[in-house]
């Protein structure tokens, strides 16, 4: 046998013991125990988007279709558990403001909701007021909604990696990149309004006013590559920003959790199972916090970067 024959068998009995370890966590404690458990690639095969949905020792296996041929491109709209779990955030969405907005429908005049619409409404009026209004300035109302879904989603997505047999797409950059894209095109559009076409061209085409004819041309030479790139590293930074914490979160925890399949020894394991449960649960709680400061961060800088754009001279 050659040595690409023996790397091919080497790599599928890695993936086969892995696959034993997300069905039957025993046997791969036992399998690790003599062959070596490879925590790496099981933690690759949780944090990577699938073609499946995980629910204990079980697997339930999405439909595939056959990709759309537009042109040259093919496109894939195949369900994988990412775009679930994706689909399931933004409904959350529609229910949670359906329901509220149901509430006050139903409201008197002078009567104040309770429970969660009182709970939805406090969040709106704190965003109105401190995100948008803060950030924007005149006419920030009338993008106070697409902040608030932009929080309610991220925050939807980044909750459900959670609860259990969940996925958070927020941890998948194509996810956070279509966000991100989608920041950028409502900042863009929100500066090309508000400051017309010339305007809009000064904040890409840079040179201080009173130059010489001279010093503007170096100006604009040296300028324009300069803002043209900052208008790109924002919604660079928001998808980098959000995709780094949400998939480091979850690749710590199930890293503390996998330790336990590690160690052969069963009364080493026991007691690294059970510090690993500890800490495991502890960093649960910390990412619950996370996942609201993620979402809040991502809606608050999306509102700065319109109120920059829009004031820009």
């Amino acid at each position: 046998m050659d040595s690409g024959d023996g790397e091919r068998t080497d790599e599928r009995e890695r993936a086969e013991m892995n696959q034993t370890a997300a069905a039957d966590p025993a046997a791969a404690a036992q399998e690790g125990a003599s062959e070596g458990f490879d925590l790496g690639t099981m933690l690759m095969g949780k944090v990577t988007d699938g073609p499946y949905l995980d629910f204990g020792p079980w697997r339930l296996n999405l439909p595939q279709w056959d990709p759309i041929q537009i042109g040259g491109l093919a496109l894939d709209l195949s369900p994988t558990k990412n775009s679930i779990f994706l689909l399931l955030a933004a409904v959350l969405v529609v229910l949670t403001f359906g329901l509220v907005g149901r509430t006050f429908r139903k409201l008197e005049a002078d009567e104040a909701p309770s429970g969660f619409a009182n709970f939805v409404e406090a969040l709106i009026v704190f965003f109105r007021d401190n995100v948008v209004r803060a950030n924007i300035g005149r006419g920030a109302d009338q993008f106070t909604p697409f902040i608030l879904t932009l929080f309610f989603f991220i925050l939807y997505m980044n909750l459900l990696g959670l609860v259990p047999f969940g996925v958070s797409a927020s941890a998948s950059l194509s996810v956070t990149a279509a966000l991100a894209f989608l920041s950028f095109l409502w900042v863009e559009v929100a500066g090309f309004r508000a400051l017309g076409p010339a305007g809009y061209a000064r904040t890409i085409f840079y040179a201080p006013r009173g130059l010489h004819p001279v010093g503007a041309a170096v100006m604009l030479v040296i300028m324009t590559p300069v803002e043209a790139m900052g208008k790109l590293t924002k919604p660079f930074a928001l998808a980098i920003r959000l995709f780094a914490n949400m998939t480091a979160g979850k690749i710590l925890i199930l890293a503390l959790l996998g330790l336990a399949f590690v160690f052969g020894d069963p009364g080493t394991q026991l007691g690294v199972a059970g510090g690993s449960v500890i800490m495991a649960s502890a960093i649960t709680l910390l990412k619950v916090f996370v996942s609201f400061l993620q979402a809040f961060i991502f809606a608050m800088l999306t509102a700065v970067f319109i109120g920059l754009i829009r004031h820009a001279h």
